[in-house]
């Protein structure tokens, strides 16, 4: 099955080649290079060290907002979801955040407290948390009142509740709102560099797009597309799969 499912996506990815190489080919244009062109430019970022020091810097940026907004979020949605009077008090703050665009976040921490690291993550950590606390919030409604009378009765310590009882009830919405947190914090991971940092992939974006060199902007998006393809092959879908079989579990009890 895995082997199967492994084999799908390499020939979707070998059409997608193969469709680009003859459109390329039919337009020849260098605004739309060919794929030998892009991997001719990927090559020669990896060999002048600019590639992989890019990457390190932009991953590291992500894994750092990645993990506060998932605690943070976290928290928050769990609250709201037990609590009504916590969940009235947040729920218009929370529809401001998720309503704010992604950039006027960016550009007033930039602002407030300039062009410095703190304010490029914390811009990122602030448009991706109240996604968290959305699906969170979900999770935390949808706890089992029985398994919870259950822990009472046979006096659970917090441990024992968290680990027997919270945790397993809460890992189908953590996994959904780590595979929607990580496709949304690695676009805003960009922009934030590409605005405001001198270095990191969208830094090579943004001297790419000043001198027009798209085979360049395409090898760095191919880089980040392949880290992020490996990500998702190597950790969500393992995750995601034990999430699914604890969902199939919880329903014939």
């Amino acid at each position: 099955m895995k082997s199967s499912r492994f084999s799908d996506q390499v020939i979707a990815l070998t059409c997608l080649l193969a469709g680009w190489w003859l459109v390329a080919s039919f337009v020849s244009s260098p605004l739309l290079p060919a794929p030998l062109e892009v991997f001719e430019a990927l090559s020669k970022e990896f060999r002048e060290q600019r590639l992989v020091e890019s990457l390190l810097v932009t991953l590291q940026r992500v894994v750092i907002s990645f993990v506060f907004a998932m605690l943070l979020g976290g928290i928050i949605g769990v609250l709201m979801g037990r609590f009504r009077l916590v969940n009235r008090i947040l729920d218009p703050i929370l529809i401001i955040l998720l309503n704010i665009p992604a950039l006027v976040v960016i550009i007033l921490l930039y602002i407030w407290f300039g062009l410095v690291e703190v304010a490029a993550v914390a811009a990122v950590i602030i448009n991706k948390l109240p996604n968290v606390a959305v699906t969170l919030r979900e999770g935390g409604r949808m706890f089992d009142h029985e398994l919870e009378e259950m822990s009472v009765m046979y006096k659970f310590s917090f441990q024992q509740k968290l680990v027997h009882i919270w945790w397993p009830q809460l890992f189908p919405y953590i996994m959904i709102a780590t595979r929607s947190g990580l496709a949304l914090i690695w676009k805003i991971v960009l922009v934030v560099e590409l605005l405001g940092r001198s270095n990191g992939v969208g830094f090579q974006l943004h001297l790419a797009f000043q001198s027009f060199d798209v085979a360049t902007i395409l090898a760095y998006s191919l880089a980040f597309i392949s880290v992020v393809q490996l990500i998702e092959w190597f950790i969500l879908q393992p995750l995601d799969r034990k999430a699914s079989r604890w969902q199939k579990g919880s329903s014939h009890v």
